[in-house]
């Protein structure tokens, strides 16, 4: 088996199998695979492949929306804590 560097676990790639899955399991896979993935990981790419490569053959997946509330919701951080961040 050929492991996908987005779906390292396989995770994405075995819900899509599930008969029956609905949307809050798909909601827990999602979180475990965000939380599989290696540090520095950027997300809105491998979301983008995992869109392309599951979400055509099957649009009305509940994990196609998930994935596509995930790429949706993505925004910027503007602070990333600290001291420096809490004092102004």
């Amino acid at each position: 088996m050929i492991r996908d560097v987005n779906d390292p676990k396989g995770l994405i790639r075995e819900s899509y199998r599930i008969e029956g899955i609905g949307l809050e399991e798909c909601r827990s896979i999602f979180m475990d695979w965000a939380l599989s993935l290696p540090d520095g990981t950027d997300t809105g790419p491998a979301l983008d492949a995992l869109i392309e490569t599951y979400g055509a053959e099957a649009p009305d997946h509940p994990m196609t929306g998930i994935l596509r509330e995930g790429r949706a919701g993505m925004v910027p951080s503007g602070r990333r804590g600290g001291r420096r961040g809490r004092m102004q």
